[in-house]
Parts: C-alpha cells; sequence; structure tokens
C-alpha cells in the first residue's frame, strides 16, 4: 500500500488554507468553504483540510514535512511570519527537527532525516 493522503480539520478552512500555501503547498482542490487539497511539492502525498463546527478536544495529529535544507526553510517560513514552537535542532534519532503548530493547532514537524528516515542504523 501508499500513503495517498493525510487529512485535518480546521474551524477555518479558508485560513488554513492560506497558511498551508505559505508553507509551500500546491492547492489542487477549492471546494471553500468547506474542502481543499493540496499537493505536497515533492513526492505523490496529497493533503486535505475539511471544515468541522468545532475542534476535537483531543490533538493526536503530528504532521511532518521533510525538506532537504530545513535551516533555510524554516528562516524563509519565520520571514512569512510563520512562528514556530522549536527551531531545528539535532535529535537522537538522527533526524533534525524545527516545530510548529497551524491555526487550529494540529502540530507540525519539518525536519531532514534523508537515508536515515527510512534507513536508520537500528532499522530490523
Amino acid at each position: 500500500m501508499n500513503l495517498n493522503q493525510v487529512t485535518i480539520s480546521s474551524t477555518d478552512v479558508a485560513k488554513a488554507t492560506e497558511f498551508y500555501k505559505t508553507l509551500g503547498l500546491h492547492l489542487i482542490v477549492d471546494a471553500l468553504p468547506r474542502y481543499v487539497r493540496f499537493e505536497c511539492p515533492d513526492g505523490e502525498a496529497t493533503f486535505s483540510i475539511h471544515e468541522v463546527t468545532k475542534m476535537s478536544e483531543s490533538h493526536n495529529v503530528t504532521l511532518y514535512f521533510e525538506n532537504d535544507d530545513l535551516d533555510k526553510k524554516v528562516t524563509e517560513l519565520q520571514a512569512k511570519g510563520i512562528n514556530f514552537t522549536s527551531m531545528p535542532e539535532d535529535k537522537s534519532w538522527n533526524w533534525r527537527e524545527a516545530h510548529l503548530n497551524d491555526l487550529d493547532g494540529n502540530k507540525l514537524i519539518l525536519f531532514k532525516a534523508g537515508e536515515d528516515r527510512k534507513n536508520p542504523p537500528w532499522r530490523i
């Protein structure tokens, strides 16, 4: 199987659309105000947002977006007004990560893992 898409909820899909366009995703379906879908600039996965009247109390979704030049991407996004909860940092699992939240509180991690994403030294 191959991952097709991930869908998240938003109370304001129009604002969320602008946020994710700022991150660099490409809008391919515009059914505002209730639904949008994006293509990721790299790879085959798509990402969509659907409208809800209220966000769930549990935020169990974390979105990971990989970028080969993470530090440069973070600097570019900060210049566009995107705020990060943690700046790029090397992790013990061989990834470099920066953390942020979207406008609805969904957790996002921008990262660079390279070969270690699917083939870490501890892979079984």
